[in-house]
């Protein structure tokens, strides 16, 4: 029950929490990050570390001249190992267990991983968390400043609604194309958001030993192989009886050497949480690149703006919405649609109504052509000589 317990208080980052207390200022691939694969990740370090679960994470046997809580102790701070060699061996006649032969000049495969799972798990949760960490101390509640008042509202007096919605434009107006670092630092933020899941799938293969980029896959065959001949991939990774060596002197002083056979409970543990992990990196790495280029299409094209603010202006010509567009920079075009995410649709809409008749009227003076600084006149042209008569005569 414990172990619930502590689970339970794990669940605050997944909560569903009401408008009228926390603005939204992301997308929902961004919430994806820092909630859900931050949850998921704390809850497999505490499940891993509830030894309560599994019993003893390691128990060895010996021939009984070593205490158990020794050998236990030994293999679990130092290592085991297996046998690559022996791993598809039949099991009972050549070899005691997968990778449990003649170790006599085979090549050995050491597992320590197992001492630093629920570290690894607990700092890849707080990466998961800086890239929103960043987003949020960078955002600085400007938008929950700017909804305060109307933010979660759907029935409101219509004079304190226009009254609101007055001050939401004044602020829209007053500070136009002056948001380009705003927006700046949130597409940083998702571009991080995607990076740093790339990051921890090459760095889960390198602690597990370069065997995660293919775990998924192995283990997606593996459940479509005939029964008699496949072997789980996953006991090879996470295997669940290995060997540990104990040396120690003898009575008479010489070097005395103990081969034991350890159970890893842990690993019945471990081998469901990284299958698990690896499926869901790899749709969070799908989704987030996805998240990235769609993105870049709205920094980079103009018309995926203007199909965005349709969406929630469908009355609006598509000429006054391009209009609208062309006067807002990007970084303005963000503050939208995050005001679009916590504003009710009818607030939305009739703000953006207003919003284009007060830019759309209004044009940014332009610079005067050549004509108007040069007005057209009768040229006046200067006095010719009449050499004939020696009389000058105007044209």
């Amino acid at each position: 029950m414990a172990v619930f317990g502590m689970v339970s208080a794990v669940s605050g980052f997944i909560k569903i929490r009401y408008l009228l207390d926390k603005a939204v200022i992301d997308n929902m691939v961004f919430r994806c990050h820092y909630r859900i694969t931050t949850a998921i990740l704390f809850t497999c370090c505490i499940i891993v570390t509830a030894n309560n679960l599994i019993g003893d994470p390691i128990s060895c046997i010996n021939d009984g001249s070593i205490p158990m809580h020794v050998i236990n102790t030994f293999c679990w701070i130092t290592y085991t190992f297996t046998i690559p060699g022996q791993q598809h061996r039949q099991i009972g006649t050549d070899v005691a267990g997968p990778g449990l032969g003649n170790e006599y000049g085979q090549e050995k495969r050491y597992h320590s991983y197992y001492q630093w799972v629920p570290f690894v798990l607990f700092a890849q949760g707080l990466m998961f968390y800086i890239p929103h960490w960043i987003w949020k101390n960078m955002e600085d509640n400007k938008i929950r400043m700017i909804t305060d008042g109307l933010r979660g509202m759907v029935s409101v007096p219509d004079d304190y609604r226009r009254e609101r919605q007055d001050r939401i434009l004044k602020y829209i107006e007053n500070s136009l194309n002056t948001h380009n670092g705003y927006s700046f630092a949130y597409y940083i933020c998702e571009l991080l958001n995607f990076v740093n899941v790339i990051v921890n799938i090459f760095m889960v293969d390198k602690f597990l030993g370069g065997a995660f980029m293919s775990y998924g896959t192995d283990v997606v065959k593996f459940s479509n192989m005939d029964q008699d001949k496949r072997f789980d991939p996953m006991i090879e990774i996470f295997p669940r009886l290995t060997k540990c060596t104990f040396r120690k002197f003898g009575p008479s002083g010489s070097l005395q050497k103990h081969d034991t056979l350890c159970v890893l409970a842990l690993n019945i543990l471990n081998e469901k949480i990284y299958i698990f992990l690896w499926f869901w990196f790899i749709i969070l790495a799908t989704i987030s690149g996805v998240a990235v280029l769609y993105s870049l299409m709205v920094i980079m094209m103009p018309t995926t703006r203007e199909t965005i603010i349709k969406r929630s202006y469908r009355s609006g010509q598509r000429k006054e919405i391009a209009c609208l567009v062309r006067r807002l920079e990007i970084g303005d075009f963000l503050i939208l649609h995050f005001l679009s995410q916590n504003l009710s649709t009818r607030s939305y809409y009739d703000m953006l109504q207003q919003l284009c008749s007060r830019l759309g009227t209004s044009r940014t003076p332009s610079a005067p052509s050549t004509l108007e600084m040069n007005p057209i006149s009768h040229p006046i042209y200067p006095p010719v000589q009449n050499f004939a008569g020696g009389k000058e005569t105007e044209t």
